[in-house]
């Protein structure tokens, strides 16, 4: 069974950076690819950004690429997201996630694939 728990959401400024964490309480986060997904009021959950098991291979939404980066820590088991030039459409409830599987890569995009999600954790930027 993996644990996740997300920290760093917020309120900020339209221009501004957070930056987000997920802790995993599991022996075996080194084995896992990891997710930030995020949904939305009214709207569906949608990805974000993935990463492999040792941070060498990493995905981006369009709508992120340039502006977020997801990195890990496979030694404090730890997630990262960092946010910069952050906008309003990016308000949304963030959530990590991981995935055991080995044809991840093939599906990285894809929130049913994920085996393990966190609680996720609002963030909010204003105009």
């Amino acid at each position: 069974q993996v644990q996740l728990v997300e920290s760093g959401g917020g309120l900020v400024q339209a221009g501004g950076s957070l930056t987000l964490s997920c802790a995993a309480s599991t022996h075996t986060f080194s084995q896992l690819a990891m997710g930030w997904f995020r949904q939305a009021p009214g709207k569906e959950r949608e990805f974000a950004a993935a990463i492999n098991w040792n941070g060498a291979t990493t995905y981006y939404a369009n709508s992120v690429k340039g502006r977020f980066t997801i990195s890990r820590d496979n030694h404090k088991n730890t997630l990262s997201l960092q946010m910069n030039s952050l906008k309003p459409e990016d308000t949304a409830v963030y959530y990590c996630a991981a995935d055991e599987s080995l044809l991840w890569a093939r599906t990285y995009a894809s929130a049913s694939e994920y085996d393990y999600w966190g609680q996720g954790t609002q963030v909010t930027v204003s105009s």
